[in-house]
């Protein structure tokens, strides 16, 4: 008699190769029309399902995770954060925790790099220019920004992805600093002459962009906060592609606003989708949908972590990227 096949519920759609070889290994209610769940939606989810795979947009909190089955048993979540998931909680009920780290290292790193450039050479100033059929032809002085070749990146959180920045950086010759919770390895250090600050407020004080790259965890809740923004020069940029907690909008945005910052690149926000309409007016802002990791490659690869999380759970095993709640 065949063995019964897990009871997985997906919370948004996923690539296609990905829900066709869920569909093949496992008993799967798909999200068809891919609309965010309700908090009571999802609670019935895990309620029923022997396996949630949830992403970003869902916070499943230590009430909700209460209220869970007894049937549920793994949360595979479709991504590598899990600040939006109460892991403590969910293990002292039972339940695992995976993730899909090292997916999005090298796509969010190319998309750092590009908000960066974006900023500073003035791009979505140029484009928009072009689509209105403004542009008069070439002038000496119009849209000038600034190279980043020569000057100091200074990097807020030096893991996978901060590494990643520093190696592209590096390619268009800048300095590279970084704040961490403690030191990289001395190798890494040397092969990216990278120079670590203990201080972070001595730090940004003298950089010239700024790249947060750190998760968001209480400790970095607000870590740029408005004490910190106004140490920065005048003329430096903010680039944000990993938590958009880590900055305290409020303040970045009246930082912009009184021209104390020079600039900012964001993917991520405070308050999810829910944007500080002040900060969308400012033309010395670019911002993007959370597109840091939106690629077909990634999505797919993504999805081939979690099958293989659920994969190795419903064998017997401990899913490869289990989650433990110190690491959180």
């Amino acid at each position: 008699m065949p063995a019964l096949r897990l009871s997985v519920v997906v919370t948004r759609r996923l690539p296609e190769a990905v829900e066709t070889r869920m569909k093949e290994l496992f008993d799967v209610e798909l999200n068809h029309d891919d609309h965010k769940m309700s908090r009571d939606e999802l609670v019935d989810a895990m309620k029923r399902a022997d396996v949630l795979v949830p992403c970003v947009t869902d916070r499943i909190d230590a009430t909700m995770v209460a209220q869970a089955g007894e049937k549920l048993k793994l949360i595979a979540n479709y991504g590598a954060g899990v600040d939006h998931i109460d892991v403590s909680s969910s293990r002292q009920r039972g339940v695992l925790v995976s993730n899909t780290p090292g997916v999005v290292t090298e796509d969010t790193a190319d998309m750092t790099i590009a908000l960066m450039l974006a900023v500073t050479r003035r791009i979505p100033e140029g484009l928009a220019h072009m689509q209105a059929g403004d542009w008069e032809g070439w002038a000496p002085t119009s849209f000038l920004g600034h190279r980043i070749g020569g000057k100091r990146l200074g990097i807020l959180g030096m893991g996978r992805i901060g590494q990643a920045v520093a190696r592209r950086a590096r390619a268009f010759g800048m300095q590279i600093h970084y704040h961490n919770r403690k030191k990289v390895h001395p190798d890494i250090e040397a092969e990216l002459e990278a120079t670590y600050w203990d201080s972070l407020d001595q730090m940004v004080s003298r950089m010239d962009v700024i790249s947060v790259n750190c998760p968001h965890t209480p400790s970095t809740f607000h870590l740029l906060n408005a004490r910190r923004l106004k140490m920065l020069k005048p003329e430096a940029v903010i680039v944000n592609t990993s938590r958009g907690e880590v900055i305290d909008e409020n303040a970045l945005t009246r930082a912009l606003r009184a021209r104390e910052i020079a600039g900012a690149g964001l993917d991520v926000f405070e308050h999810g989708h829910e944007i500080n309409p002040r900060l969308r007016e400012l033309p010395n802002v670019v911002l993007l949908p959370h597109m840091g990791s939106a690629t077909v490659e990634g999505r797919i690869e993504m999805g081939e972590k979690v099958l293989v999380n659920i994969k190795t759970f419903a064998d017997g095993h401990r899913p490869p990227d289990l989650v433990v709640p110190s690491m959180t």
